[in-house]
């Protein structure tokens, strides 16, 4: 039994996400989709709204579970028993990004491989940042995330005042 943890920030999931989630989870006995509770970047939910949308999100998975970390991503993953670390690639530049933290993380955990899983090119596009800079300019997301997420992020900019102006940057290292 391979047990895998699937770590990001989901602020908020896309399709992509959805993506290698279903894909990782047909690969192992079991996924922890894991949501990164303190990053260092700016977001626009809550931990509780991001692991809400995200378990909305994955919830026809029967051999996933979505839950929340803080620390060291190798941490959570012994926290959890898991020997695998899930990361998606989008684009060329995300492989040196991921390289860089795959090798982090096993010089701190030898015990814990990364394995790196290709968007479907439909999502190579697609970013949680890409999302919120679209819903903030007013343009449809319906394709890009899931209908739960759609209407969290019409709620979310409505609650901000409209467009959100200067009440979120949208900075981010890597999504």
């Amino acid at each position: 039994m391979t047990r895998a943890i699937y770590p990001a920030t989901f602020d908020p999931i896309t399709l992509g996400h959805v993506d290698i989630a279903t894909r990782a989870a047909a690969l192992f006995s079991e996924l922890i989709v894991a949501v990164y509770d303190r990053p260092l970047k700016n977001l626009l939910f809550s931990p509780e709204e991001r692991w809400q949308m995200t378990y909305d999100a994955l919830a026809h998975l029967p051999n996933v579970r979505v839950e929340r970390y803080i620390g060291l991503t190798v941490e959570f993953a012994r926290q959890q028993k898991a020997t695998v670390i899930v990361r998606g690639l989008r684009v060329l530049s995300d492989f040196e990004w991921e390289f860089q933290l795959a090798l982090t993380n096993r010089n701190l955990a030898p015990d814990i491989d990364t394995v790196c899983l290709m968007t479907s090119q439909e999502y190579s596009f697609l970013s949680s940042s890409v999302v919120k800079e679209i819903a903030f300019a007013g343009g449809d997301v319906t394709a890009l995330v899931p209908s739960h997420v759609t209407q969290a992020l019409r709620t979310k900019i409505r609650e901000l005042g409209g467009d959100g102006d200067n009440k979120v940057k949208l900075v981010s290292l890597r999504d």
